[in-house]
């Protein structure tokens, strides 16, 4: 049993940040801002989701610093570091049709043409010109994420990706 599909990871906390109980956060929204725009926040503790209260979080040079009440030194921030952020999956954006969030990609199992199974997505990397799915079956692989040219269809029910991709 695994974390809670309600909820949809879009940071984590990094590094402590001064004396008082900040932190730095990873940001994995598009801009990394972003994620300054959602509340509330939940961290992942034991294999569930709590809720945590934001005392003030900003823009900080290229990227976000934030502070949970309660959180007033850095020993305590410190015991945050590598925890994951996430919201409720609610408070996203409905999507147009064939639009997917990332989370919904990752873990589909990809199928290629001739019907090999090449293994789960397991993360997603974003590039300047298209993003590309990370598949581990065998080997691991990096396949351009090409709606119409490599990405022929994507079942989330099934949880299959198909694809037109020859390992080589």
């Amino acid at each position: 049993m695994g974390i809670d599909t309600e909820y949809i990871t879009i940071g984590r906390i990094g590094a402590t940040y001064g004396i008082k109980g900040w932190f730095k956060v990873i940001s994995f929204t598009d801009s990394i801002a972003d994620i300054l725009n959602y509340a509330p926040w939940f961290i992942e503790e034991n294999k569930a989701w709590k809720i945590v209260k934001l005392e003030d979080a900003k823009e900080y040079g290229k990227g976000v610093i934030a502070k949970f009440v309660g959180i007033d030194n850095p020993e305590d921030a410190r015991l945050l570091t590598g925890k994951n952020i996430a919201i409720q999956r609610s408070q996203l954006a409905a999507l147009q049709p064939h639009e997917y969030y990332w989370s919904d990609l990752e873990g589909l199992t990809v199928i290629n043409q001739h019907g090999e199974n090449l293994g789960k997505i397991v993360y997603i990397i974003a590039t300047g010109s298209n993003d590309v799915l990370v598949v581990k079956g065998e080997k691991e692989v990096a396949i351009p994420y090409l709606p119409g040219e490599v990405v022929t269809r994507i079942d989330l029910e099934k949880k299959e990706m198909h694809i037109h991709w020859d390992l080589i």
